[in-house]
């Protein structure tokens, strides 16, 4: 077998590889060249150069597996390659550490000016008073994003005797505990931390989650830091604050646009920046080449993947039957993690009907990856979506019945927290997914793209309303279901939109009389 290694890759991991197989580097090919050169090989392993597409896929005749020594899958088209039976890995733990350790040296760069006063000396100045800094003993760090990398934040901080403050809302009491935080709102964390540090997923709810409102209420010391994504702070407010000296400096290695030449923030004195250096350490390049290469190894071997980003391989009688289920489980899980929209600790998966009596572990797997995907983005994959959520103390029961009321089989799953919950119920008809069950109320929806969930009161003057505000925001409703209840009681809407509602129009639609609650889903 031979294993296509298309980007710059440490001599750690490739010689691991060539232990094995006959490997070929060949950097800088275009779509076409790498679609004429594939058919003959077994494994292609890449980093962020090399575009995988569709394409390129559909030529891989003996691909097995696809590589990507990093953390990011975007280059990669995720859903021809599960089409087409070939297991796609990344690197998700290789550089954690050089993202933390980056992280901590932001802190400390920002915090005694060292930046600054380098390049004041290095121009024959003697400044002393001028960088005046401040310790971070016994100051407050507040962390938004309590995932792998900052809960190594966390740890490293703690050693710094800092107190520490920590927002995620799919973090429970019990978690933070163990990780010596308190929980807080990032409205709490704005107010009371001395630094703060953002490590989330670049995700629709995570978008300038530190914006103009959480910069105003900050201390007027108060610094800031990014080694995780651009545009989990909005760049702009940040440059404003920085300018207008409301907080004392900033840290940012990463940004929205990269390079970020035109960005104003690089025009600010108290700004500290680097060129998207978090991996950039000997160390985390050659972790996750050789992360990758025992992944290809293990698997053209015919071993398992630990860190599949889709469904490993399984036999296509089986994958036949399992894969819409697989989909509308995955799908299943997304909705009810934002629905409920806080922390949970117990998901209940309920199979009823003849899907009872397959191997329904891959479908399981796949609520666990969709309902932590809310939470954690790509981080999650197939392989560790299990432990992930024993790690956040989510208690996982399923249920089994060979019997079902009205379809053939149907998925029900219920995600809780205390008094708190949330329940879907799907089946699938023609190939097709369908939510059928809604907090107990029937539906018949078919879940795509953008979906509004509004719990009201059953009474008249309610869904016209709600369908005028969307229209007048020119906002279209491709789809409408509503349950059934008798006039007076509560029962649930679903409205299939073509486009992000944003959170204002949502606060017009709650305003509608007998609108309980509205809720938008991104599926």
């Amino acid at each position: 077998m031979k294993v296509l290694v298309s980007d710059p890759l440490s001599e750690q991991g490739l010689t691991k590889l060539r232990q094995h197989f006959t490997v070929d580097v060949i950097t800088g090919l275009s779509e076409d060249e790498l679609v004429e050169k594939i058919p003959e090989y077994s494994a292609l392993v890449i980093r962020s150069g090399t575009q995988v597409t569709r394409k390129v896929i559909e030529a891989a005749e003996n691909m097995k597996i696809v590589g990507r020594a990093g953390v990011g899958v975007d280059n990669v088209d995720v859903a021809a390659a599960t089409e087409k039976g070939i297991i796609v890995v990344n690197a998700p733990e290789g550089n954690m550490l050089s993202a933390a350790e980056h992280t901590i040296a932001m802190m400390m760069a920002l915090s005694r000016n060292i930046p600054q006063a380098n390049e004041s000396l290095k121009a024959r100045k003697w400044e002393r008073k001028k960088f005046m800094g401040i310790e971070v003993n016994g100051k407050t760090l507040g962390i938004v994003g309590l995932g792998r990398i900052g809960a190594e934040v966390a740890k490293r901080a703690q050693g710094l005797e800092m107190d520490i403050l920590a927002y995620d809302p799919f973090i429970s009491e019990e978690r933070a505990k163990e990780l010596g935080v308190k929980l807080r709102t990032v409205m709490e964390i704005a107010q009371e931390a001395d630094f703060i540090t953002v490590h989330t997923p670049l995700i629709k709810e995570t978008r300038n989650i530190i914006d103009e409102a959480e910069f105003a209420a900050m201390k007027s010391n108060a610094r800031i830091i990014n080694c995780a994504r651009g545009g989990i702070i909005n760049e702009e407010a940040l440059a404003n604050a920085l300018k207008s000296g409301k907080i004392a400096g900033a840290a940012v290695d990463v940004f929205v646009s990269e390079p970020p030449f035109d960005s104003p923030m690089l025009e600010c004195e108290n700004l500290i920046a680097t060129p998207h250096l978090g991996a950039s350490t000997e160390e985390a390049q050659v972790n996750v080449a050789v992360s990758v290469a025992e992944e290809v190894i293990s698997v053209l071997n015919g071993g398992s993947a630990k860190n599949a980003i889709n469904i490993p391989s399984v036999k296509p009688e089986v994958m036949s039957i399992l894969a819409p289920y697989i989909q509308l489980a995955e799908t299943i899980g997304k909705a009810c993690a934002q629905l409920l929209g806080k922390n949970y600790d117990k998901i209940e998966i309920a199979y009823n009907g003849e899907i009872s009596e397959k191997d329904t572990r891959p479908v399981t797997v796949a609520a666990l990856k969709g309902m932590l995907e809310v939470a954690l983005g790509s981080a999650v994959n197939y392989v560790n979506a299990g432990s992930l959520a024993k790690a956040r103390k989510v208690e996982v029961v399923e249920r089994k019945s060979d019997t079902s009321d009205e379809y053939a089989s149907t998925i029900s799953m219920e995600l809780s927290k205390d008094n708190e919950k949330v329940s879907i119920t799907g089946t699938v008809i023609g190939g097709e997914g369908k939510i059928v069950g809604l907090d107990g109320e029937h539906v018949d929806i078919i879940p795509s793209g953008y979906m509004i969930v509004a719990k009201h009161t059953n009474m008249p003057n309610v869904i016209g309303p709600c369908c005028i505000v969307l229209g007048k925001n020119n906002i279209n409703i491709s789809g409408m279901q509503v349950g059934r209840a008798k006039i007076g009681e509560v029962t649930m809407m679903a409205l299939n939109v073509d486009s992000d509602v944003p959170e204002p129009i949502l606060n017009e639609m709650k305003a509608v009389e007998g609108i309980i609650d509205a809720k938008l889903i991104d599926l």
